[in-house]
């Protein structure tokens, strides 16, 4: 659907740059909170490691959102985009010093603990500044996700979360400390998932631990199971707004909350991927034995996916109306993995074209990298243009 690209306000841009249709985020967010407000004590903290556009951040807060941080660095940015710090979940499985530190200094609701080295770290920098830090433990349920083998993280091989066998144990040496509040449980199994049946899996394991913990009289307050919400990258058009209301109902109809419980979700991906778009200019149509080259000057130091995870991104010529043409579409890279998709059908393209990689929001801007000397590329949003 090109109309949906100012191309006019494109022409003067320096290509490539990352486009933020702002109508179709903020639809996205009424979308999701339509669905949150259906289901009382249910809290969506933005995942920051998706996209930290500024622009994009505050448009994100102003909806209510919280937000889900995984480095100081993330800490600093949301509050620069405004998120009350009441709002901030802090995750991660290697937290620095002055990371907790910021953590603490802020007081933020809430550490994801993912070892017990780290709680002792958190306990002991709390006592220092003699404050206490609330913690959530960060459970390993060793639940598979549908997805790509690099994206799935609830399993008991990876390197995230604690693994379950040690989960009594930990919650008791918590108690035990004077600078730690244990405060709720946090899961997270994968990301890109469609299939909301892995969500039901997670659903029954923590259905599973909350009654053994209950056993035990432990009384859990918060629940986090994390996002991992997909979306569809074939159809950016057609359905361009994620399916929030299953996966919202999901837990709303599986999940055994308590009555005093609240719970957290911590979506990224279905937030803001559908609303960027990065936008490349044809360089050279080289002509090979058996194919067409696109050669554009986006690269995958502009957006990694298709490298990294092999992702699929729709692309689409917005300048041209020639009859379709099939194209393998390449970056400047000097790696031979610098591809963004092979023999896909484009209008026909030509040197100047200007081609869009759709569903792009997020893993694009915030994961590019300068190899090979390259600037970052740039984020406009449809508000400033």
């Amino acid at each position: 659907m090109k109309g949906i690209f100012p191309v006019d306000k494109f022409a003067d841009l320096r290509t490539p740059f990352y486009y933020y249709d702002m109508d179709l985020l903020r639809q996205t967010l009424q979308a999701i909170n339509a669905e949150t407000g259906q289901h009382e004590g249910f809290h969506v903290h933005y995942a920051i490691k998706a996209n930290a556009n500024l622009k994009v951040l505050r448009c994100i807060k102003q909806a209510g959102l919280g937000a889900d941080c995984v480095s100081g660095g993330e800490i600093e940015a949301c509050i620069k985009a405004g998120f009350p710090a009441s709002k901030i979940v802090y995750a991660g499985v290697g937290k620095s010093d002055w990371e907790i530190n910021l953590g603490l200094d802020n007081g933020i609701f809430c550490f994801n603990v993912e070892s017990v080295p780290e709680l002792e770290v958190i306990n002991s920098l709390a006592a220092a500044k003699g404050v206490t830090a609330r913690v959530a433990f960060r459970l390993n349920p060793n639940v598979g996700a549908h997805t790509h083998a690099n994206i799935t993280t609830g399993l008991a091989e990876n390197k995230f979360g604690i693994a379950m066998r040690d989960m009594e144990s930990i919650i008791e040496r918590a108690m035990q400390m004077e600078h730690v509040k244990f405060v709720g449980l946090h899961f997270h199994i994968g990301s890109q998932i469609l299939d909301m049946g892995d969500f039901q899996a997670l659903c029954n394991r923590i259905n599973d631990l909350q009654d053994q913990l209950e056993r035990h009289h432990v009384r859990i307050e918060h629940i986090n199971v994390g996002g991992g919400l997909g979306i569809d990258y074939q159809h950016p058009n057609r359905v361009p707004i994620a399916d929030f209301k299953a996966y919202f109902d999901t837990y709303a109809t599986k999940l055994k909350l308590r009555p005093w419980q609240t719970l957290h979700f911590e979506l990224g991906r279905a937030v803001v991927a559908p609303c960027g778009s990065l936008i490349t200019r044809t360089l050279y149509i080289k002509e090979g034995a058996t194919k067409k080259f696109a050669i554009v000057d986006a690269g995958f130091t502009d957006l990694i996916r298709p490298a990294l995870y092999q992702a699929y991104h729709k692309i689409e010529n917005i300048t041209s109306n020639e009859p379709m043409e099939a194209y393998d579409v390449v970056g400047p890279i000097c790696e031979s993995t610098d591809v963004f998709a092979k023999q896909i059908d484009l209008n026909g393209t030509h040197r100047g074209d200007l081609l869009a990689i759709r569903s792009a929001g997020a893993y694009g801007e915030i994961m590019a990298s300068q190899y090979n000397c390259r600037p970052l590329p740039v984020g406009y949003t449809s508000d400033e243009l």
